[in-house]
């Protein structure tokens, strides 16, 4: 299971180089961190652990995407790469509107609809790659 943790680790962490390198320096593309803000604001407003800062909120919001794409990617992409990142990007395409999310930064254009599924993609597949590789040894 440690192997396919780091494997998961590994696509979630080239997920989200690949997302902030694109988003910052290309327009309109997939901005995928506006959705889990907007998310982390709803679950936590009215709460003790509401966050005002945007930069924290960002943070936070970046770190509950790596970890929660390193369990995601850990157990399904280390067998399942093309179809779990599919499905992933799909997902975040499609789930944002029907959880009361603006799905707009990942889902208002064709490109965006598409670079989105790209992203969650290479994710799985940096996964697999690293856990055949590290399953090797």
């Amino acid at each position: 299971m440690i192997k396919k943790l780091i494997a998961g680790l590994g696509g979630a962490i080239a997920l989200n180089l690949l997302h902030e390198i694109v988003r910052k320096s290309c327009k309109d593309v997939p901005h995928v961190s506006e959705v889990g803000e907007e998310a982390l604001e709803k679950m936590t407003e009215g709460t003790v652990l509401e966050i005002k800062n945007p930069d924290q909120l960002y943070a936070a919001t970046l770190a509950g995407d790596v970890i929660s794409n390193t369990i995601y990617y850990a157990t399904t992409a280390t067998t399942h790469n093309f179809a779990s990142g599919i499905i992933a990007g799909v997902s975040a395409i499609a789930l944002p509107q029907k959880l009361g999310l603006d799905p707009d930064p990942v889902a208002s254009t064709n490109k965006k609809k598409i670079m989105t599924v790209g992203y969650y993609l290479f994710g799985a597949i940096v996964t697999k790659l690293i856990y055949d590789k590290i399953s090797k040894n």
